[in-house]
């Protein structure tokens, strides 16, 4: 049986009014006086004017039509987004070329995309929003040279790039020149990569090859029962598979921010999701070249936080919300969860410290028990990666038991995954603070940003255990044969973890050896990062010469 293709879902734009095959006004539309007549100025005016409140209403039963389905249009969303009166919107007038398939009788303006350029919080962005109303969204050849060009100022400015995502696919009248309009865009998402962030917000559907942008993006935001994301959609593989599958079930917020991992944040309402790209933009950089936005010093290199010590338990096996632990050391008690859904067993945040932008990393002890596996391993990466390409700090906190052991996670490659992480961390070059709070066993201990991977400062709690398994494994490997000998084994073996432990694991073994920077009270430790991250703000470190490196992919 033959697999049909569909890799970038084709919309066939339905026939709509509005124009003539030559594309001359419809009946009853003024015809163009000749040339050698010019019209007064107040008639040009009224007529420009005319034009262009026709443009920003769009058609009434399609905007109708739109929020029935819970979904506001693209302008009605970049109101939202941007600051008040700040977009400056181009190519407004713009309209698609082709000629085939009864195209030139429908020639709408803006060919179903808004762009330009506003302001969050004073601050400059470029933009796109995918307009539903016009053609479905479907991407044709001007559609996506207006994102083209809206991509390209953003990079030439340095100004972050946000694209709002609502379209049926790829416009089938246009053929080839729509497939072509996505390959410009997804060559222009990979050479803005590490130069300006990148968010993607979905809105509506994103189908076929639509879903690479979004995935290329930095960020992407998805609403629930509106948003839906994939490559084949449900009839095509009902019709190869035989699978009943429905839109949300295939490719719905949830199942991205949970499963999937491609939705860094995952909303209620459309409202939220645009209130917190504000957010996330209010912590970035513009650009690679300038450093996140920074707010006044608060303090925080003398704070003491006596809840701190409270929080963790001393007993290794205990759980508790590593989350609260972040809370106590930024700013505020604030900060911005990435992939809050995904990979729970590790924290990814943003957030400030003493004003400063810090990115935060850290095992979350109520989740698995903190323990890295594949998905927590690449979920860590792709956030250390950001971080050092945008210039954010990293604090890296440590309660790591290892790696999650079992047939399912080496045979989904948790060695190759893991070593993302690792190379994530060895390669960034951003000022890099661990602190440990309790344990940091085996290669978990060395992939969560350890001195020896080139951390630049590592803080420890007293509670800290440092070592390449916990003492009782340790016992029952070194000492197996006088266990099994043994006339009571457990009375010796309770004997054994206590020698181990005082030996090589008590708090102070890793700072005897340099290793571990500073033992710190707990209460101490939103003051003691806000030091180190001072002391570290002018770090500088090339990397050597090369083209880039090979990372584990």
């Amino acid at each position: 049986m033959a697999t049909p293709r569909t890799e970038f879902l084709p919309v066939a734009v339905p026939r709509q009014g509005g124009g003539s095959r030559d594309g001359r006004p419809p009946a009853g539309g003024r015809a163009p006086e000749p040339a050698d007549q010019a019209r007064p100025m107040p008639v040009l005016r009224e007529e420009h004017g005319r034009l262009r409140r026709r443009i920003l209403a769009g058609r009434r039963e399609q905007v109708d039509r739109q929020h029935s389905l819970g979904k506001r249009t693209a302008r009605e969303r970049l109101d939202l987004l941007l600051d008040e009166g700040s977009f400056v919107e181009v190519d407004i007038y713009r309209r698609h070329r082709a000629h085939t398939l009864g195209m030139a009788e429908q020639r709408p303006h803006t060919d179903g995309v808004v762009a330009g350029s506003g302001t969050i919080g004073g601050r400059r962005v470029f933009v796109y929003a995918q307009d539903f109303t016009v053609f479905g969204g479907s991407l044709g050849e001007a559609h996506a040279e207006k994102i083209h060009k809206v991509m390209d100022l953003a990079v030439e400015n340095g100004a972050p790039l946000i694209g709002i995502n609502d379209s049926g696919g790829a416009r089938i009248q246009e053929g080839v020149m729509s497939l072509d309009g996505y390959g410009g865009i997804f060559r222009r998402n990979v050479q803005a990569s590490g130069v300006v962030p990148q968010i993607s917000v979905i809105l509506g559907p994103c189908a076929g090859g639509a879903a690479y942008s979004p995935a290329l993006a930095d960020f992407t935001f998805m609403v629930r029962d509106v948003a839906r994301m994939y490559l084949t959609g449900p009839d095509v593989v009902r019709a190869v598979t035989g699978q009943e599958v429905g839109h949300d079930e295939l490719g719905g917020a949830d199942v991205h921010g949970r499963r999937t991992g491609v939705a860094a944040f995952v909303h209620d309402d459309e409202e939220s999701c645009l209130e917190d790209v504000r957010y996330l933009v209010s912590l970035l950089p513009g650009n690679n070249m300038e450093p996140s936005p920074a707010l006044p010093p608060c303090g925080a290199t003398t704070d003491v936080r006596p809840r701190l010590p409270e929080i963790v338990p001393v007993e290794a096996s205990k759980p508790y919300d590593m989350r609260t632990v972040l809370a106590e050391i930024v700013d505020d008690g604030e900060f911005l969860e990435v992939y809050e859904g995904w990979a729970r067993n590790v924290v990814c945040a943003l957030g400030r410290v003493d004003g400063e932008v810090v990115g935060a990393v850290g095992n979350q002890p109520m989740v698995l028990a903190g323990v890295l596996d594949a998905d927590a391993a690449q979920k860590a990466a792709r956030f250390v990666r950001f971080c050092d390409a945008f210039g954010i700090p990293l604090v890296t906190l440590v309660d790591v038991p290892g790696f999650l052991p079992g047939t399912d996670q080496e045979h989904a490659g948790i060695i190759r995954h893991g070593a993302k992480l690792l190379y994530a961390y060895c390669e960034a070059t951003v000022p890099r603070v661990q602190v440990i709070v309790r344990k940091a066993y085996g290669g978990a201990y060395i992939v969560m940003d350890s001195r020896s991977i080139g951390g630049d400062l590592s803080l420890a709690w007293p509670t800290n255990e440092i070592a390449v398994m916990g003492a009782e494994g340790a016992v029952n490997v070194i000492h197996r044969r006088e266990l099994a000998a043994a006339n009571d084994p457990d009375g010796l073996r309770s004997e054994l973890v206590a020698e181990y432990t005082a030996q090589l694991m008590h708090p102070y073994f890793a700072a005897e050896r340099g290793l571990v920077d500073d033992v710190i009270d707990p209460a101490d430790t939103r003051a003691a990062v806000a030091r180190g991250l001072a002391m570290l703000r002018n770090k500088r470190r090339q990397p050597p010469p090369r083209k880039h490196g090979n990372i584990p992919l």
